[in-house]
């Protein structure tokens, strides 16, 4: 029995050793410090930061685990560590730590971009891996900005759009534009658009796919689409269509396969 105990506490000693979890706050402009919740795995393959929508707070503790984990990619983000990603999770900065954190506007803004920025370059340094960012919802008006407008080491590597807002917003704070009115022809990195055949949302229009993809610089941008799941909730939330419920496990592990065969 007692042997039986020993190697249940020795099998259990070595998941947690296999696997990283903190907070870090990383300045990223002067004055301005980004929390990021990290978990990665011990032999990490690449590096995914995760963008999540709405106003984007996801209140990382100090133990790196986000309070507010119901959006589609950071409740994913063990599945995400699974497949051999360390996953970065971005929190709001420290000069947006009240509503409307990141609305207004503010995800097409240059502080936001220095802050993505920033993150990237301390994922790259850090990990030595390709750094691929992966946005949902409104994290997509991020993700987007960060590979238009990011040089360098701050650049990423490739960007996942899931759920990508196509339509003009319609959420309370938010004055950004679509992705579809973005200038994506300055985009040259690998890009990969997840979206949801029966997407409720009235901003994420899965009609107005056809008119993402042709943005894209020719043989650039791949789309994947998803069917079936669950869908509750209302129709812009983390837990209807809009956000894979019931299919997460296919979609990252597609996302996983897609960025590591692409780095």
């Amino acid at each position: 029995m007692k042997a039986w105990i020993a190697t249940l506490l020795l099998a259990a000693c070595g998941m947690a050793a296999a696997q990283e979890q903190r907070a870090v706050d990383l300045p990223t402009r002067p004055g301005v410090t980004e929390r990021i919740g990290v978990l990665a795995p011990a032999a990490p393959k690449a590096v995914v930061v995760l963008m999540s929508g709405g106003e984007g707070r996801i209140d990382v503790a100090d133990d790196g685990r986000p309070r507010r984990a119901g959006n589609f990619l950071i409740r994913s983000r063990e599945r995400f560590a699974a497949q051999g990603l360390a996953v970065l999770m971005l929190d709001t900065p420290s000069d947006r730590s009240n509503r409307p954190f990141l609305g207004g506007g503010f995800r097409e803004s240059a502080e936001h971009a220095a802050d993505m920025g920033a993150a990237i370059a301390w994922a790259r340094d850090t990990y030595k891996l390709p750094v691929w960012m992966v946005g949902t919802s409104r994290g997509t008006e991020s993700t987007a900005q960060a590979a238009t407008r990011l040089t360098g080491a701050q650049a990423p590597d490739g960007i996942v759009l899931t759920s990508s807002i196509l339509a003009q917003p319609r959420f309370a704070n938010e004055t950004g534009q679509p992705v579809t009115a973005m200038d994506l022809a300055r985009i040259h990195m690998p890009v990969l658009v997840v979206h949801h055949e029966q997407d409720p949302c009235g901003a994420c229009p899965p009609d107005e796919l056809p008119a993402l993809m042709a943005k894209f610089p020719a043989g650039l941008a791949e789309l994947k689409t998803y069917s079936g799941g669950i869908s509750q909730g209302p129709a812009c939330e983390a837990f209807s269509h809009h956000g894979y419920n019931g299919i997460e496990d296919r979609v990252v592990a597609d996302i996983a396969a897609w960025l590591l065969a692409h780095h």
